[in-house]
């Protein structure tokens, strides 16, 4: 027992960074229908080796205007260690697939849907949505339900200036993000880990804190491909999975919607997922951190802040139970 507890505080591999053997399984009978045939064989496999960085016309970079109110003061992760360790089943369950195979991913020409609840149902393409309001750098905490965190510039806008322009009604009390799901361009959704495709929700209120950030870019440019290109959000109080990527629509609705990872494992995955140390995941503590690139047989962990850090969206869960509402 003495070893035991000793090897929870150096850092050693999590189980969640081991491949479970379903998932094992799953990847197999994928590489076997790429052997017969059913998808177009070599064609896929050379894309799947390709840089995957966005596909835009013209230039890379965006411009954005920094946002002082939005910095966390921590050494920002680098873009390499940012762009090369993912979690975005729709390209492969392990850290490093997605890097390597999102360069299948198209991103123009690219819409997003607005409709349910709202007086203004829209559809805008992903230059609109670059205009619709100002874009902003912000330095945002993203934490790993896993157990590890990052620090990333991120590029975009409140998601707020987007629901201005839907007009909820009143009956909207939540709002689902629906994410691309393309076995043409996706590779993992042959693998049936999740419900394709993948949702993700926010409580309205949630969802208009000025936080929450429609992000289109981050370290100056574009999103990758394996960051959540062309559209994500970013919440940053939340555990990372709750931050949908590649987003195709956005309903507005009456009831709680079903999000991917709560249907997959309901005594896992709450709702809510916001960044708790005081509420353990069934198979590891929350309490303690590793933030990439600072990574090492003997490199210390950091504690996990409540919210993240992000104490200013605490009277948004007042007089809720945090534990069970986890």
């Amino acid at each position: 027992m003495f070893i035991k507890r000793q090897l929870r505080n150096i850092d050693v591999p999590l189980s969640s960074e081991i491949t479970p053997r379903a998932l094992f399984e799953s990847r197999r009978d994928f590489m076997r229908h790429v052997a017969v045939g059913s998808i177009a064989g070599g064609a896929l496999l050379e894309t799947m080796t390709q840089p995957a960085r966005a596909q835009t016309p013209g230039a890379q970079k965006l411009t954005a205007k920094p946002n002082a109110a939005y910095v966390v003061m921590d050494k920002q992760t680098s873009f390499k260690d940012a762009s090369t360790y993912n979690n975005f089943y729709e390209f492969g369950t392990d850290k490093g697939d997605p890097a390597q195979n999102a360069g299948t991913l198209k991103t123009r020409p690219w819409t997003i849907a607005i409709e349910g609840e709202v007086k203004k149902p829209l559809t805008l393409d992903i230059d609109a949505l670059l205009k619709l309001a100002p874009l902003e750098e912000r330095i945002y905490r993203l934490r790993c339900v896993e157990g590890w965190s990052m620090v990333i510039p991120w590029i975009g806008y409140s998601l707020s200036e987007l629901i201005k322009k839907a007009e909820p009604t009143g009956n909207a009390k939540y709002i689902e993000f629906v994410t691309l799901d393309d076995k043409k361009q996706m590779p993992g959704v042959y693998e049936r880990v999740l419900q394709w495709p993948y949702t993700e929700g926010l409580r309205l209120d949630e969802a208009n804190h000025p936080l929450t950030l429609l992000t289109v870019g981050m370290y100056g440019e574009v999103l990758p491909n394996q960051n959540g290109a062309p559209v994500r959000v970013v919440v940053p109080w939340k555990y990372g999975f709750k931050s949908a990527k590649s987003i195709v629509k956005i309903r507005f609705l009456k009831e709680q919607p079903k999000t991917a990872w709560n249907v997959s494992a309901p005594q896992e995955y709450g709702f809510y997922s916001n960044v708790n140390p005081n509420v353990d995941h069934p198979r590891w503590s929350q309490a303690s951190e590793r933030r990439i690139g600072e990574d090492g047989f003997l490199a210390r962990k950091r504690k996990t802040l409540m919210f993240n850090g992000y104490n200013e969206v605490a009277p948004l869960y007042a007089g809720m139970d945090l534990k069970k509402f986890f």
